[in-house]
């Protein structure tokens, strides 16, 4: 057995035995159940009314199933970004150095495993969407989509955005080492900073384009609808990146805040 098999079978159980990712994750499901039921119900509603619904060109259900991503994808940056951060707060870091000696193989382990578990996170972020998309769309009489391929490929697309956010999250957990001031950075960002930095982005062609490669717009590239459509952001015309410009933009942040984590932070003495 290699060392990095080792690593990747210690890291597979740090995950497993404790009861913080199953515990993120019901949140997530209820979250996206509820956002995507109601706002569905409430998109549903008004496209069968006169003048309403979502901008030309934007898709109902993909916008509603992308709420996965869209408004989930904080769940895994967190789950990522704990998984190492713990290490140092509960002082297991120490032991965890001892038994791979070499801290590159441990945080690529974190990393590999990490994006397994945002994989997990993507597939039932998806099912609470469309489950409860889907059921608001029918209760309205719309098409759910959910025979056509492009919906499903959004899903698989979807999934893999899910696993690069858990990724960038391992990234940011090992530059910013204390598990509070981590938390904070993700919520702030995610949930103030780049929203207000998206809508900024619109006052001009050129800034509109440079947004394009912030992170949560990105993403919305790489599974190719977005849940700001609803607002006349991220879709309806505004210009997004082609889904494999996307996935390429967030594997960027996620390998360069890892490597970053790792010259700065991840080879320090430890006591």
């Amino acid at each position: 057995m290699t060392a990095f098999t080792q690593a990747l079978r210690a890291e597979v159980a740090k995950v497993t035995t404790t009861r913080m990712w199953w515990v993120i994750a019901i949140v997530m499901v209820g979250y996206v159940v509820l956002m995507a039921g109601g706002l569905g119900a409430a998109l549903g509603f008004a496209a069968g009314q006169d003048g309403g619904g979502l901008p030309p060109g934007v898709d109902l259900s993909s916008t509603i199933y992308s709420f996965a991503t869209g408004i989930g994808y904080v769940f895994p940056v967190i789950v990522g970004a704990l998984a190492v951060t713990g290490e140092f707060r509960h002082q297991t870091v120490t032991p965890t150095f001892l038994a791979v000696p070499r801290r590159g193989l441990a945080l690529g382990a974190k990393f590999v495993v990490q994006c397994g578990l945002g994989a997990l996170y993507g597939v039932l972020a998806f099912a609470a969407s469309i489950g409860a998309g889907a059921l608001a769309l029918g209760l309205a009489g719309l098409e759910t989509g959910l025979g056509t391929s492009a919906v499903w490929m959004l899903v698989a697309r979807g999934v893999v955005a899910m696993a690069l956010w858990s990724a960038i999250g391992v990234g940011l957990g090992a530059l910013v080492r204390n598990q509070v001031a981590a938390i904070v950075i993700v919520l702030a960002f995610t949930q103030f900073l780049e929203p207000i930095l998206r809508l900024v982005a619109l006052l001009t062609p050129v800034t509109q384009a440079i947004g394009q490669f912030l992170p949560g717009a990105a993403s919305d590239g790489l599974v190719g609808a977005s849940f700001l459509a609803v607002g006349g952001m991220g879709g309806g015309g505004i210009a997004i990146l082609d889904w494999w410009q996307g996935g390429l933009v967030l594997l960027a942040y996620a390998v360069l805040t890892t490597v970053g984590g790792y010259l700065t932070t991840w080879r320090k003495d430890v006591t």
